[in-house]
């Protein structure tokens, strides 16, 4: 099987490679794409020092590259780091939070994705009909909806968050993670978790109610365990962006520099050492990504007090395992459930079917499917409906290039609070 990237001089294609490398995976060649001639010819650098992986080829356009293949993984950031800092610094010199995947910054960055997005969809489904693509660009939900409006069913999004929170919550509440059963239901970067079972003993109220142990994992210490009693559920880590958005708000702007600032002088760096010493690059790929895992939600971590990271969250936060996991329970017919970002299909009532949430689904040869799950309670619904609204606006907007539409997709966000604001980020931005 031919497994193709597009965005492959992305910096976590590694993680993705070096899991393949670690297990079987009937993975024979891995395909690499970019619009960046260096950044991937850096990449494949990295990429020798792994030992045991597939063939590895570079082509030159789209269309080589998904041509024949068995799955895609789309990992594109359209406008590149630049983009990013732009969108986040866009967002905060108007006040309001700048992050690529919540709020404006995540909506902006929608707007001029989702184009790119559709016409990878379109070559796919004429290229290669039969490939899965998984989808790992940001904003996920958004991306993987838009998508999935020409490929159905076959385009399934990835997040690593869900499954680092189920795991840090198991060992808080002393479970082994690959032996609890759980509940988890919302959007990308927006769901809660609301069940944590080992043996059919329910294990989340007792963790709710200890404060030393939701103090030992980082989503109890970003939200505090006073919130998380009141909530009776836990949260994703970007809900701190909605709860607590003044505080990080604060954080954000005292900061030196934005989170996409930081990763810019950061990969910049990366990049041009390594095209200089080639040798050098998977050693400097490491260094690298420590240091980026290292400050991951830094701005959240330092409007809850300020901590590090538990060294176990360091490892690549579980994105690979996830793609990994998905891409085999597929190919090889081996019933798994996961957390994805897939089609509604009746899971949430309130919400349209072709509407992309985030949820427990049984994967197989068929796909994915969510499971049956209870409904949201009514204030993570409300919060549900009023993000998704606003996602399905950006999806309409960059479609049609409706400044009307794109203007009250961002003014109705909960964390865009003027519609005068909504209306000076369209103007400070290039679109349509």
């Amino acid at each position: 099987m031919r497994l193709s990237i597009l965005g492959g001089g992305g910096f976590r294609v590694p993680l993705v490679y070096a899991a393949l490398a670690r297990e079987r995976s009937g993975i024979e060649e891995v395909v690499l794409h970019d619009t960046d001639p260096g950044r991937v010819g850096v990449i494949r650098s990295v990429l020798t020092g792994i030992d045991g992986g597939p063939r590895v080829r570079v082509a030159e356009g789209l269309d080589e590259a998904v041509r024949g293949a068995a799955f895609v993984f789309s990992a594109i950031r359209v406008g590149g780091t630049a983009g990013r800092v732009r969108d986040e610094r866009t967002a905060l010199a108007e006040g309001v939070l700048g992050q690529e995947t919540v709020g404006a910054g995540g909506l902006l960055y929608g707007l001029r994705t989702v184009p790119v997005a559709r016409e990878i969809a379109r070559r796919v489904r004429a290229l290669a009909p039969d490939a899965w693509v998984v989808n790992f660009t940001n904003p996920a939900g958004v991306v993987t909806e838009a998508m999935s409006a020409v490929l159905g069913d076959r385009v399934i999004g990835i997040c690593d968050s869900p499954v680092g929170l189920v795991r840090r919550a198991a060992r808080a509440a002393g479970a082994d993670p690959d032996a609890v059963g759980y509940d988890y239901l919302g959007l990308n970067h927006l769901g809660w978790l609301r069940s944590l079972t080992r043996g059919g003993r329910e294990l989340l109220p007792g963790l709710l109610a200890d404060p030393e142990a939701l103090n030992s994992f980082e989503e109890g210490r970003l939200f505090g365990a006073p919130w998380l009693a009141a909530l009776g559920v836990l949260p994703n880590e970007y809900l701190h962006y909605y709860y607590f958005r003044r505080e990080t708000l604060a954080a954000a702007r005292a900061a030196g520099e934005t989170r996409g600032a930081f990763l810019a002088r950061q990969q910049d760096a990366f990049f041009t050492r390594a095209a200089r010493d080639p040798a050098a690059a998977p050693r400097l790929w490491e260094a690298a990504r420590r240091e980026r895992e290292e400050t991951y939600l830094a701005e959240a971590r330092a409007a809850s007090g300020g901590w590090q990271r538990d060294t176990r969250d360091l490892d690549g936060g579980g994105y690979d395992r996830v793609a990994l996991a998905l891409m085999r329970a597929i190919a090889e017919d081996r019933p798994r459930r996961l957390i994805l970002n897939v089609r509604n299909a009746g899971t949430v009532a309130a919400l349209p079917d072709e509407a992309v949430v985030e949820t427990v689904c049984e994967v197989d040869a068929r796909g994915a499917r969510p499971l049956p799950s209870a409904p949201p309670g009514a204030a993570e619904l409300g919060l549900m409906l009023q993000v998704k609204a606003s996602e399905q606006g950006v999806i309409t907007a960059a479609t049609d290039g409706s400044r009307r539409t794109a203007l009250r997709a961002l003014a109705l966000h909960p964390l865009v609070d003027s519609p005068a604001v909504a209306d000076r980020l369209l103007a400070r931005v290039r679109w349509p």
